[in-house]
C-alpha cells in the first residue's frame, strides 16, 4: 500500500471522528479513491506531497473528458457492480459531477495543508467551474393533489409514506431527518414542533421545524393507525418495526411519481417546494434559512431564488404598496 492511501485513510478517519454525515464521507471517499487510481497508474505519485496544481487540472481535464463508471478504484469490483450494464454508462461527465470533485479534493487538500502535513496547497489557485443556473423543479397544485390521490391507504407502507410526504412538504425538513424522528421525544403537539437533534441533521446542529393543525391532525391519525399493527420508537418504521432507510423511501417514491406519469420527481422535490411556497405565502428568507438548517442565508438565496415572472407578478399583487395602504 502506498503512502498516499494510507493519508487518505487518516483524512476519511478524521471525517469519521468529526462526525460528518455517512453520504459525505462517502463521496469523500470515492473522490479520492478514483484519484488515487489515476495518480498511480499516470504520474507514478505516492504520496500527497507530490502532487501539484498542475495534476490536479490535468485529474479534472481527465474526469471531464471520460465517460461515466469507465473507471472504477478497484478493478475487482467490475465483476459484481458490472458498470458496463448501466443505462449511462460511457456518457459525459457532468459539469456538476466535475465541481463535486473539485470541492472533496479541496476540503482533502486543506486538511492536509492545514495541519502542515503538506507544505504547499495545490488547490488554492483552482476555481470550480461556473455552470448555468439549474431551476429548482415544482409541483403545482394539481400535481401535488393527484400525487397524494396516488397512494393505496389500505397498504401499511403507502399510508406511512403518504404522511412523510404531507409532513416534508409542510415543514421543509430533510427526508433523512424525517426518517430519524422519534415519537416519544421528539414530537410536541402543544406547539405543533419537532425537534431534530444535532447528530440527525446535515448540519450537525439541533434546530426545530414547526407543522400546521392539518398536519397535526393527520400525525395523530397516524400513530393510532401505527400502534394497532406495529411497535417501533421511529416515528416511521418499517412493516416489522425497523428504522426506514432513506433508499427505501426514495425507491418508493419513484413509483409513486410514475403514477401520476412523472418518471423524474425525487423526494427532495418536495423540500424544494416548501422553501418555494414558503417565499411565495410570504415567509421570511431568513426564517426559511433557519427552518431548512442552511448554514447561512446565502446557502438559501443560492438554491431557493428560482422565482418566475408569473411569481413574482403573484407576489406583487399580494403586496402592492398603494393596494395595501390604509386609506385615511
Amino acid at each position: 500500500m502506498e503512502r498516499i492511501d494510507l493519508e487518505v485513510d487518516d483524512f476519511i478517519n478524521y471525517c469519521d471522528y468529526k462526525g460528518l454525515a455517512t453520504k459525505t464521507i462517502a463521496s469523500y471517499e470515492q473522490t479520492l479513491r478514483l484519484f488515487i487510481r489515476y495518480l498511480q497508474d499516470n504520474c507514478k505519485i505516492t504520496s500527497t506531497e507530490q502532487v501539484k496544481d498542475k495534476t490536479i487540472i490535468d485529474y479534472l481535464t481527465n474526469v471531464k473528458e471520460r465517460g461515466k463508471y469507465t473507471v472504477v478504484a478497484n478493478d475487482n469490483t467490475k465483476h459484481i457492480n458490472n458498470p458496463q450494464n448501466r443505462q449511462d454508462f460511457g456518457k459525459k461527465v457532468s459539469l456538476a459531477t466535475v465541481n463535486n470533485y473539485t470541492r472533496n479534493l479541496r476540503v482533502y487538500f486543506n486538511y492536509m495543508y492545514d495541519n502542515r502535513l503538506i507544505k504547499v496547497n495545490p488547490m488554492r489557485k483552482i476555481k470550480p467551474i461556473r455552470t448555468p443556473r439549474k431551476v429548482k423543479d415544482y409541483l403545482e397544485d394539481k400535481d401535488f393533489n393527484n400525487l397524494l390521490k396516488s397512494f393505496d391507504l389500505s397498504k401499511f407502507h403507502e399510508y406511512r409514506d403518504y404522511i412523510i410526504t404531507q409532513l416534508v412538504f409542510d415543514t421543509g425538513m430533510r427526508i433523512g431527518e424525517t426518517l430519524l424522528i422519534k415519537d416519544k421525544t421528539d414530537i410536541n403537539f402543544n406547539d405543533r414542533s419537532i425537534f431534530l437533534p444535532a447528530e440527525n441533521t446535515k448540519g450537525k446542529k439541533d434546530r426545530y421545524v414547526f407543522f400546521s393543525m392539518q398536519m397535526a391532525t393527520e400525525l395523530k391519525r397516524w400513530l393510532q393507525y401505527r400502534d394497532r399493527y406495529k411497535e417501533s420508537e421511529y416515528l416511521f418504521c418499517t412493516i416489522k418495526g425497523g428504522k426506514l432507510l432513506e433508499r427505501s423511501f426514495e425507491s418508493n417514491f419513484t413509483v409513486y411519481g410514475e403514477r401520476i406519469g412523472k418518471k423524474d420527481i425525487h423526494p427532495h422535490l418536495i423540500r424544494n417546494n416548501f422553501a418555494k411556497r414558503f417565499l411565495m405565502n410570504g415567509g421570511d428568507i431568513y426564517a426559511l434559512s433557519r427552518i431548512l438548517g442552511h448554514s447561512s442565508v446565502k446557502v438559501t438565496e443560492e438554491c431557493y431564488l428560482d422565482l418566475t415572472n408569473e411569481d413574482l407578478r403573484k407576489q406583487y399583487q399580494k403586496h402592492s404598496p398603494l393596494m395595501n395602504l390604509k386609506r385615511a
